[in-house]
């Protein structure tokens, strides 16, 4: 008691110290003396409202174009996926969340396969159409909660959080069977396909990681598919934890006498072991 009395004591003699004109709230802010052209040229360019608002204070409206700013900043212009910056922080949460939980995160790499060959025969406004296409289709394939980025080039990324790996491998073949089946118009008479090489890899469970490592796994896995033929998946699987039959006795030892006692309790029936093995009843 006698430490807070004492700090707020001096608290109270250090304001006093200035003149109240100092201690007022800031000045409104001034928008014609701030360099916003080049920021609003860009929010103008992403088709956001870059005018003040009638009512809308200053501070209110800077804050309005700070968030723009923020939010293209982790967007891919082209296809309006995100981009690598939104990647390394999903990837980042991501990893923090499975060292806490245990949870299954999966993390695909797609590659557009012979993509160059695309450009160089169709040219590059048709090889941008195609990334467009194959984009909105990828963004299609996933869940609301998955998260799909342009990863630079003709590459993507999509990260799968809940994602067991019993069923990695069947959604990484279904995006690939889906983009195959592709018919993309990039001339009124001509319609191109492509395929795409998935490599995948899940975020080592209750272990520490990092982004450039998790991404480095995955890649190891999208060089396997492209070396391998093209057009195919390849999933670095996680590690099973084996426990010898013995451990698991020690572990769950008690969760079968407990349930040993429930059943006897309720049937009536023949008493069990800790091994679940009925007894036989000896009469008196």
């Amino acid at each position: 008691m006698h430490f807070f009395s004492g700090f707020f004591a001096q608290l109270q003699r250090q304001v006093f110290k200035f003149p109240l004109a100092q201690l007022t709230l800031p000045p409104q802010i001034d928008l014609q003396a701030l360099q916003l052209d080049d920021a609003l040229a860009l929010l103008k360019h992403d088709a956001k409202e870059t005018r003040q608002e009638a009512g809308e204070s200053p501070t209110g409206y800077l804050q309005r174009v700070i968030d723009g700013l923020c939010e293209i900043s982790l967007k891919d212009p082209l296809t309006g996926l995100g981009n690598r910056r939104h990647l390394r922080s999903i990837l980042d949460r991501s990893i923090e969340t499975v060292a806490r939980s245990g949870e299954s995160v999966l993390l695909l790499l797609l590659d557009i396969d012979h993509f160059k060959s695309i450009n160089d025969t169709h040219g590059h406004l048709a090889g941008d159409q195609i990334l467009q296409t194959i984009a909105s289709c990828l963004a299609d394939c996933v869940r609301p909660m998955d998260t799909v980025v342009r990863y630079g080039g003709e590459e993507f990324a999509v990260i799968l959080p809940h994602c067991r790996p019993l069923f990695g491998r069947a959604v990484a073949e279904r995006i690939r069977q889906t983009v195959a089946s592709l018919s993309m118009s990039v001339s009124p008479q001509i319609n191109v396909q492509a395929t795409i090489s998935i490599g995948g890899a899940y975020a080592p469970e209750w272990g520490r990681s990092t982004a450039d490592l998790w991404i480095e796994r995955a890649d190891q896995q999208l060089y396997r598919a492209k070396s391998g033929g093209r057009n195919q998946v390849c999933l670095d699987q996680p590690r099973e934890l084996s426990v010898s039959a013995e451990e698991k006795g020690l572990l769950f030892a008690h969760i079968a006498t407990d349930e040993a006692t429930m059943i006897r309790n309720l049937s009536g029936d023949a008493p069990l072991d800790p091994q679940g093995n009925a007894t036989k009843r000896v009469n008196a």
